[in-house]
């Protein structure tokens, strides 16, 4: 059985996160790897003891802090049960029974490595429990899953809706291609409409871009039309999700047009978090 990630903090998102993967789930007929992990540092507490303290004074305040570590520490793990004690509940009301929850320390990317070769895909929320605060910024650890992961990563949009219409921000690279490959295979898009968008300056060529992936998609009995588009990709693409109702947003992770600073660089995050629906991006 295939298996999805999913990577869990507790933020705004986790709800979204969750709902998002049961659908995928569903549709590919996978289990579940809800992940949540816990940073070595978290539950750390300031130890600088520098300064006239006594002998005596300096030892039991070194006892007291390491109580307090302690507890910290116990507190954390117990929120790390209580996050991925929730998504089961939130998955398994979505009708996904298979579902394994894994509470780890240290760091994400390691953690999301040694489970790389069993998982085909990644969930995880845009922005993490700072989002509130840092609604301008996406995810540190989101950047990081989206330049390093070998397999496809959901990002979760803050509220989750069904999903039926679908936009393709397609340039012709390799991993746009990936993309239309994966797409044409995966039980994911049978039943979805799917938009082919290729932006570029010269119209002829972008129309006969959108017009390959679709014939890819329409051969794989995916409902698909192409679109063609002149400007700035990140602004006819913000402005096509906010006018015309799409659901869903999918992009290669690299490109070799403008398209590719969308997702390296700094305009990732203009885009993703510019968008107010889930991004799904092919490596």
């Amino acid at each position: 059985m295939e298996k999805i990630l999913t990577l869990l903090d507790g933020s705004a998102y986790s709800e979204s996160v969750c709902h998002h993967t049961a659908w995928i789930a569903q549709k590919l007929n996978a289990g579940v790897e809800a992940m949540h992990v816990l940073g070595r540092r978290e539950g750390a507490v300031s130890t600088d003891l520098s300064g006239a303290l006594g002998l005596g004074a300096r030892s039991a305040l070194l006892a007291e802090l390491s109580t307090l570590d302690e507890q910290r520490a116990k507190l954390a793990q117990a929120k790390g049960h209580a996050i991925l004690e929730d998504a089961r509940a939130i998955l398994e009301k979505n009708g996904i029974p298979n579902v394994n929850l894994r509470l780890r320390k240290g760091d994400l990317l390691e953690a999301v490595r040694e489970l790389e070769g069993d998982i085909c895909a990644i969930t995880i929320g845009k922005r993490g429990e700072a989002a509130g605060f840092a609604s301008g910024h996406l995810g540190s650890n989101l950047e990081r899953i989206v330049r390093t992961s070998k397999v496809p990563v959901f990002v979760a949009s803050r509220e989750f809706r069904p999903i039926s219409k679908v936009l393709v921000a397609y340039d012709g690279s390799a991993s746009a291609k990936v993309a239309i490959e994966r797409m044409s295979a995966s039980p994911v898009f049978a039943d979805l409409d799917v938009c082919v968008l290729s932006v570029a300056q010269d119209k002829a060529r972008a129309q006969s871009t959108a017009d390959e992936a679709v014939a890819k998609l329409q051969a794989a009995q995916i409902t698909a039309l192409p679109r063609v588009a002149t400007g700035e990709p990140e602004d006819v693409l913000e402005k096509l999700v906010a006018e015309e109702g799409f659901d869903l947003l999918v992009m290669g992770a690299y490109g070799h047009s403008r398209i590719r600073s969308l997702i390296i660089g700094s305009t990732t995050t203009a885009m993703i978090q510019s968008v107010k629906i889930p991004v799904l991006l092919y490596r």
